[in-house]
């Protein structure tokens, strides 16, 4: 064999080239990862992504166990079936034999899809990474993607929030931004039945299930874990759909979680209003975003009308608004800005005095034909204490 036919044997054929490329393509593609989120333990988080893995496996995808805590449950260990299960790493610590998440042996194996239970776990000492979440990171950097199940306690910035509401406080914690990049799925089940399971012995053996049950499971606890678990959910999928909605080029608003804005000047009834619009949000269950829009720096501002605009401006923090004070010779202008760049749905705004009263309903005239899609509650500075402000149509006057 000649020098040329030894170069055209050593040669890949044109499909071993394209093999090589999607291994090379398999690699560098991020994975995603799925998270199903639970208020508290035994809502059936690990039985729903057990189900899920089959479910793709059934489709046709490279789909194995990476770590399944299954806590002797009879229903979750009978829903392992027949999928691949990675041997998991053990780990020798103070005279124990402790088992972790493999990360090494799933990186070899490199299936389309693995499932990681108990995102918030500490691993034991001596693992490669101290929390299983680092663990889960590395595997979808290198393309596999992961379901995988935690509990809205675990949530890194609601982490003095339970501790208020539940009295404890929870070590195990997940940043933020894990569960923003994350997929998530609401496996939900009412206090009541949670209760229930508990109390037959499903979650916990009896001893332990009366203790949760006086503590972390009082009825209390579990409602307002499921709210925060509800909520944080919502905000994930109006935060897809107004990414999808942008990408678009789809103008607002759109149909998502209502927001509230509170327009406010320097002008007495303007506490009026803030406290109208703090008031819908809540009934809501809406964001409120307070903004000023003033025709000149505030520092130009006279000290007298800086002072009001500033005390106002406290209020709305104090209400736990998010405050935007803007310059814009045109009012109007600002406001409709402001509105359409954060996807408002209703604004408050203050009813105009006798003798202004022209002119703002030249105001409110403009406000409606720019934001056509948009509810405008007028709130009177003489019925403070009014819980439903009225609504203002498109074409209605004063």
């Amino acid at each position: 064999m000649d020098d040329r036919q030894r170069i055209d044997a050593d040669r890949p054929t044109a499909e071993q080239m394209l093999e090589r490329v999607r291994r090379e393509e398999k690699k560098t593609h991020r994975g995603r990862l799925r998270v199903f989120l639970g208020a508290a333990p035994g809502v059936g988080k690990t039985y729903a992504m057990l189900e899920e893995g089959h479910r793709l496996k059934d489709e046709g995808h490279d789909v194995v166990i990476g770590l399944v805590e299954t806590y002797r449950r009879r229903e979750t260990e009978a829903q392992l079936g027949d999928l691949e299960v990675i041997p998991r790493r053990s780990i020798a610590y103070r005279g124990v034999i402790l088992e972790e998440l493999d990360t090494d042996a799933i990186l070899a194996r490199h299936p389309e899809i693995v499932l990681v239970d108990e995102l918030a776990h500490t691993n034991a000492p001596g693992s490669p990474n101290e929390k299983r979440y680092q663990d889960v990171e590395i595997l979808l950097k290198a393309g596999i993607a992961v379901l995988s199940t935690m509990n809205i306690q675990h949530l890194e910035g609601l982490n003095d929030l339970i501790e208020g509401v539940t009295g404890v406080k929870v070590r195990e914690t997940v940043p933020d931004r894990v569960l923003d990049e994350a997929e998530v799925e609401l496996v939900d089940l009412s206090p009541t039945l949670l209760r229930e399971r508990l109390e037959a012995g499903k979650i916990y053996p009896q001893p332990q299930a009366v203790r949760a049950l006086e503590n972390f499971f009082r009825e209390s606890n579990l409602t307002a874990l499921r709210e925060l678990a509800l909520q944080r959910t919502a905000e994930g999928v109006e935060a897809a759909l107004e990414g999808y909605m942008r990408g678009e080029e789809v103008p607002g608003p759109w149909p998502t979680i209502e927001r509230v804005m509170a327009c406010f000047d320097a002008q007495t009834d303007a506490e009026t209003v803030v406290r109208h619009a703090w008031r819908l949000a809540r009934g809501l269950h809406a964001d409120l975003l307070a903004v000023s829009v003033i025709k000149r720096p505030l520092e130009d501002l006279p000290m007298t009308e800086r002072n009001t605009l500033l005390r106002n401006i406290r209020l709305a923090e104090d209400l736990g608004a998010r405050v935007l004070t803007i310059v814009d010779a045109d009012v109007i202008n600002g406001l409709s800005r402001i509105a359409s760049g954060n996807n408002i749905t209703d604004i408050v705004i203050g009813r105009p005095e006798l003798r202004r009263r022209a002119i703002r309903r030249s105001i409110l005239d403009r406000l409606l034909l720019r934001l056509d899609h948009v509810d405008v509650h007028v709130v009177s500075p003489y019925r403070e204490t009014c819980a439903v402000p009225a609504v203002i149509e498109q074409g209605q006057t004063l």
